[in-house]
């Protein structure tokens, strides 16, 4: 298995499908890279050489943010709005969805499974 800035790469996948196992290297980014290192992404991670891997992860260091680098910096950027109280950090310090989707139904992802409230039964029937 290669290993490019720490990271262990799928050895079976095609060298551009394997880049995207970085955090923040996309589709788009990978056959960037491919192409600035002079790599046919058509190959197998596992055929590459160590020359390749090494070219790489220099153009990865170089030219861009990538994993602990960007997890860093991405944290950074949540913790600024949090403690400047703009209505984005307050957002993620409750634990609700901060681009504007509705609350009402479907934000289950951000606010977790349901919580069952006590006393909320159905109409009874009036006679």
């Amino acid at each position: 298995m290669p290993r490019i800035l720490g990271v262990d790469i799928p050895a079976e996948r095609k060298a551009v499908v394997s880049l995207t196992y970085l955090y923040g290297v996309g589709p788009q980014t990978a056959r960037e890279l491919c192409h600035k290192a002079g790599i046919d992404g058509t190959v197998r991670a596992r055929d590459l050489s160590e020359d390749e891997v090494a070219r790489l992860a220099a153009l990865l260091d170089k030219d861009y943010v990538v994993e602990g680098q960007l997890r860093r910096q991405v944290t950074q950027n949540i913790s600024r709005l949090r403690d400047i109280g703009c209505y984005r950090g307050l957002r993620h310090r409750h634990g609700l969805p901060v681009r504007g989707q509705r609350t009402k139904t479907n934000a289950r992802t951000r606010k977790g499974p349901k919580k069952t409230v006590a006393g909320k039964k159905g109409v009874k029937d009036l006679r």
